[in-house]
């Protein structure tokens, strides 16, 4: 057979792969705390017929030789971690990180996981919970008497007891987690990621000191995915799904015409 059937075959594979990459971007345009992902291409092996180098007489050497690609594929996906727009919500327990640094939450399994998404809520016991009530780590329990909680910009939660005047409590305080290498998290859905070798262990720290971001209350972070960029990727995408099956119908052009007059 023609080998580039077997070329093109992993072009129309990789190509439809990216396709996949930027239709989940485009679907979580609306996701709070959202990180785009970018497709990452590599070539495949190399058929290597001369050797580039080697010697085609006594006193000379082939300068590139003849080497034969056998296609592409999609050797990994990235996360982008640069900075959503801020979207300002007044909600006391909508808070969003500007600069670097990730949530931490305690998961069902004593593990902790790591978020961008601040949409915080409160829970019977006055936990504050993400939306699938996972609790915020470190915990942060609201009185059921407090009137006014305010979050500062280094994560100290206070609020303000009602009956009491001039009664503000101090209820604790929110870390930041961060990696040197972010795009080395597990995505595990749920806006949530876990740590992996390749993200290295997460660094605590308080917010706005030690190069992390500061903590914005009342505002949420919202994707940063680029609806103009991604569609210029999918039609990009497109066309080159489209060269590749033109190769496909090329190269069956040429085996039927061997096929019918040999």
């Amino acid at each position: 057979m023609h080998s580039a059937l077997y070329v093109s075959k992993t072009g129309l594979s990789a190509q439809d792969t990216a396709l996949t990459t930027i239709s989940n971007n485009l679907a979580n345009v609306g996701t709070v705390g959202f990180k785009r992902d970018t497709a990452v291409f590599q070539d495949l092996l190399y058929q290597v017929k001369r050797e580039p180098g080697a010697a085609s007489s006594q006193d000379s050497q082939l300068p590139s030789g003849l080497q034969l690609g056998t296609g592409v594929r999609v050797a990994g996906t990235a996360k982008q971690f640069t900075q959503g727009a801020m979207q300002v919500t007044e909600r006391p327990l909508d808070l969003a990180v500007t600069g670097r640094g990730m949530f931490q939450v305690l998961m069902p399994d004593g593990t902790t996981g790591y978020t961008r998404n601040g949409q915080f809520q409160v829970n019977s016991n006055g936990e504050v919970v993400t939306a699938n009530g996972y609790p915020l780590q470190p915990a942060i329990t609201v009185p059921s008497n407090a009137s006014i909680v305010t979050i500062g910009s280094d994560g100290i939660v206070s609020a303000s007891i009602a009956g009491e005047e001039n009664a503000v409590t101090q209820l604790g305080q929110i870390d930041l987690a961060d990696f040197v290498n972010p795009q080395g998290l597990k995505a595990i859905g749920n806006n949530l990621f876990r740590e992996t070798e390749a993200s290295g262990n997460p660094v605590l720290g308080t917010p706005g000191l030690a190069g992390l971001g500061s903590v914005s209350q009342g505002t949420l972070e919202t994707s940063n995915v680029d609806v103009v960029e991604e569609m210029v990727n999918m039609i990009t995408t497109q066309r080159a799904y489209e060269m590749n099956s033109k190769v496909v119908s090329s190269a069956d052009q040429m085996l039927q015409f061997i096929t019918q007059n040999l």
